[in-house]
Order: C-alpha cells, then sequence, then structure tokens
C-alpha cells in the first residue's frame, strides 16, 4: 500500500511539473481557448464596472471566438467576487475585472480581505479610466472649489459629505482631500451609492464622490454642481470643471481604472492572448464610441504596467488611510 501511494504521489508529482512547464503553457495558449471564458464583476448590475465588463465582453468573445460570459458576484465592496477570482483554476476560464477598490482602496483598509490583491492576481491590462466628480447640492452657497473650502473651513464639521459606506473608495477619496485641504466635513455613510446619490439630491447631506457617469445626468439636471473632477485631465463632457491637480492638489491621483486580471499561475501565453485581444477590442471605433458615452478614456497597457499600477494604488490609500485613521475588519 505504501509503495502504490508513493507511486501515484510521484505521478501527481509529475503532473503538476508538466502543468507548469513552458511546454505545456505554450500548448495550453495554443488551444486557448476551447470554451467560454467567465468574466466575473465584483459589483451588481448596472453599475460603472458592469458598464465596461459588457462592453469588452461581447467583442472579446468574438476575437477570441468563444463567448465572453459576464457574471456579476457583488457585495461586500467588491470583495467576495474578487476573492471568487483569486481562487479559480488558473487556466484562463476564469478572468474578472479590477478596479481601483478591488486591488487599491480595499487592501489599504481592510484587515481581512479573502484575498491578497498583490499575490493572488495575474494583472491582463487596465482598460479603461472613468473620472470621478466632486459635487455638492445646488443650495451649497459655493461655485467653486475654493468657495467649498472657504465656507467649510469657517464652518468645522457643518458640511457633510456621503459615501456607499465607510472605507469605501467614496470615503478614502474625500478623507483624502479633507486632510490636503484642511478642512473638516461631517462623513455619512450609506448602504451603496444609489442611496448616497439619493440623499445628496435631496439635499440632506451638501457633498459627496461617484463616477461622472452616475452623477452627470444630475449635474445636467443642475441638481448638483460639480466643483472638481478626479482624473488626469479634465472631462469632455464638463470642460469647466478644474481637476484636483489644476486646484493644487495632485496627491488625489489619477481617478478610478478598470482593469482585467486572472488567479494567479494562469500561464504566461493566455495572458498575453487576453491583452492582444482586449486591446484589439480598446481600438475598435465602436467600443471608443460606447467609451465617450460614459466619459471613459481607454488605458491599456502591458500586464507588467498594471502589476504596477495595483502596487502604486495600494501605496497610495495605504498612506490615506494612515493619516484619516481608516483600518477596518
Amino acid at each position: 500500500m505504501a509503495i502504490r501511494r508513493t507511486v501515484l504521489s510521484s505521478i501527481a508529482a509529475c503532473a503538476a511539473a508538466a502543468a507548469l512547464s513552458p511546454a505545456f503553457a505554450a500548448n495550453a495558449a495554443a488551444d486557448y481557448p476551447n470554451r467560454p471564458i467567465r468574466l466575473i464583476v465584483p459589483f451588481g448590475a448596472g453599475g460603472s464596472t458592469d458598464m465596461v465588463a459588457r462592453l469588452l465582453a461581447d467583442k472579446m468573445g468574438q476575437i477570441l471566438g468563444k463567448a465572453v460570459v459576464v457574471d456579476n458576484r457583488g457585495g461586500a465592496g467588491g470583495s467576495i467576487g474578487a476573492s471568487e477570482i483569486a481562487k479559480a483554476a488558473p487556466d484562463g476560464y476564469t478572468i474578472g475585472m479590477a478596479t481601483v477598490s478591488t486591488h487599491g482602496s480595499n487592501p489599504a483598509i481592510f484587515r481581512k480581505l479573502p484575498y491578497d490583491a498583490i499575490k493572488d492576481f495575474a494583472p491582463i491590462t487596465n482598460v479603461m479610466s472613468v473620472p470621478s466628480v466632486f459635487v455638492v447640492n445646488a443650495s451649497v452657497p459655493a461655485k467653486t472649489m475654493k468657495e467649498f473650502i472657504a465656507l467649510a473651513k469657517a464652518n468645522p464639521d457643518k458640511y457633510t459629505f456621503a459615501s456607499p459606506g465607510t472605507g469605501s473608495l467614496g470615503h478614502a477619496n474625500i478623507e483624502n482631500f479633507m486632510n490636503l485641504a484642511g478642512i473638516q466635513l461631517l462623513h455619512i455613510p450609506y448602504k451603496g451609492a444609489g442611496q448616497a446619490i439619493t440623499d445628496a439630491l435631496g439635499g440632506q447631506v451638501n457633498a459627496m464622490t461617484d463616477n461622472l457617469p452616475s452623477t452627470l445626468p444630475h449635474i445636467k439636471a443642475g441638481q448638483l454642481r460639480p466643483l472638481a473632477v478626479l482624473a488626469l485631465k479634465r472631462s469632455d463632457v464638463l470642460p469647466d470643471v478644474p481637476t484636483y491637480t489644476e486646484l493644487g492638489y495632485p496627491q488625489m491621483g489619477d481617478g478610478g481604472w478598470f482593469g482585467l486580471v486572472a488567479p494567479a499561475g494562469t500561464p504566461k501565453p493566455i495572458i498575453d492572448k487576453l491583452n492582444a485581444a482586449a486591446h484589439k477590442v480598446m481600438a475598435s471605433s465602436d467600443y471608443l464610441e460606447k467609451q465617450k458615452s460614459i466619459s471613459g478614456e481607454s488605458m491599456g497597457n502591458t500586464p507588467e504596467q498594471f502589476a504596477k499600477q495595483i502596487k502604486t494604488a495600494i501605496e497610495r490609500y495605504t498612506a490615506v488611510a494612515k493619516r484619516a485613521n481608516i483600518k477596518l475588519d
């Protein structure tokens, strides 16, 4: 019996070694994909991450010759879906969306994440940057960020800001800004962005920050007033609204982004094939037109560059969490 177990163990070890070999990886990539690919979105349907994923999925499926099927796995600020991506078989048939929340602020703020944002993933590419915008209710007597800062300094804790929840990206970004601007706003956390926006519209809270696609209709309707955009450059749809960098706060960073990741250990030839397919999608006129409709901008890069971007995001939000004393279980 002992001899049989030894033989079986040897066979398993040989199989594992073969699976990790360059020749095996190359053969796997040559045949890849031969069945549909699952694209996990760690947030609910209809949100910004889901919109980006669905823009990608259809055309990537056409390029790869097999369907790319979106699977929404929301909950716990993206942690449930991100964990499912990390634990999937590293064979290229389960990939997922990574965001500045799941791979930036969450690792910096939450002590007990069910995944390691660096060790458990193989970055594929960043695909899109979507600006976020700081808005105030139309009743707030400030037309510019300079005026709002003056109001907040003259009235500490009088003005409130909404977030989708304690420890969320919206919370972290405003905590960062308060520290940089030397102001104090009262945080009102909600269970999701929808209710936060509703109360910002109703004037129950004075300010908030959220992705531009979610707030733009209310800005156009005159219910919310934009004071700053978190992005590398001004938005084409809000050309008169300055970026935080223009206002003197480059430490706020470059805004929200969405990318593709696979489980750690996915063979590099498969990662490269997925990267190439995503870049073809991002170059298509149809994709570019749809991207424009949600105020997005293509941000394609190499797996190595995306890995560096993730590391930079974690470092930035770790510093924010330390300054604001935000650390959650």
